[in-house]
């Protein structure tokens, strides 16, 4: 999940609480590996929200996005048009569907984010091409990271690749610093210059998650004050992982423990 911050003030970690993070890390990426096989034709999007509560619960966890300012369900799912914080609900998923499931956990105190696109069945020509340029997008921001680069170096290397396979990087919302809380500073742009924002670090954590649109990068959020749509409803898609900055580059702390990357998973 994304969001923002009121405060400047970035966290530096020490080296003892990469254990912390990357155990709560390890979690969400696991919910992601679980609820891959059950990502299909016919089913409820309400139903993949309990499947994830339960395993989110039944591993110690809690689940943050629930009750989260008035959020009403455990998970994010964002289908086709869908850029960011589709809530769940009675929705079935039909042939072609492509959507982001976002999870954010809590665990002992240290909070995990990550987020993946799925397809129901099997995906159009120009959604798979979006979703690959997407993951492609989010791997060569994370490249990005290292300790006197900045976070528009990042953001940078992640518009500068998406506009070359004319897609667009959503500009309304971005990646956050995270670990004790769920959002924290910085808050972390996906399209920037080279040399500008803040300067890379040992121990701070954030997560990347570009939002890349099919058409324009206009979106809108819906009356319901939470789901954000493409204004032309082109199609969306989106992938996070969550990392901190090391002495020499980054640890990514939501790597797929079943080495799920981008679909299709087999």
């Amino acid at each position: 999940m994304d969001g923002g911050t009121d405060g400047r003030r970035i966290t530096l970690y020490g080296k003892d609480d990469f254990a912390g993070v990357r155990a709560a890390g390890r979690l969400a990426a696991e919910t992601l590996d679980m609820i891959t096989e059950h990502v299909k034709p016919g089913v409820t999007t309400g139903h993949l929200d309990k499947l994830c509560h339960e395993y989110i619960v039944d591993h110690d966890s809690t689940p943050a996005p629930l009750n989260y300012r008035g959020y009403p369900k455990s998970v994010c799912i964002s289908i086709n048009h869908v850029v960011c914080h589709g809530i769940p609900g009675e929705r079935r998923l039909i042939e072609g569907d492509i959507l982001n499931i976002d999870v954010t956990v809590i665990l002992d105190g240290w909070f995990g984010d990550s987020s993946r696109m799925y397809v129901a069945g099997q995906p159009g020509t120009r959604a798979r091409v979006l979703m690959d340029v997407t993951y492609e997008s989010l791997m060569r921001g994370i490249a990005a990271i290292k300790p006197g680069r900045t976070l528009g170096d990042v953001g940078h290397a992640i518009q500068s690749y998406v506009e070359s396979q004319r897609f667009s990087v959503v500009r309304d919302f971005c990646g956050h610093g995270i670990g004790r809380r769920f959002h924290e500073a910085p808050n972390v742009l996906h399209f920037g210059r080279p040399g500008e924002g803040a300067v890379l670090r040992p121990g701070m954590f954030f997560t990347v998650e570009p939002m890349v649109n099919a058409g324009r990068p206009e979106v809108k959020v819906l009356d319901d004050g939470w789901t954000a749509v493409t204004r032309d409803r082109s199609l969306s898609a989106q992938f996070e992982h969550m990392v901190g900055v090391t002495e020499d580059g980054c640890e990514i702390f939501t790597m797929s423990p079943a080495g799920y990357t981008k679909p299709p998973y087999v």
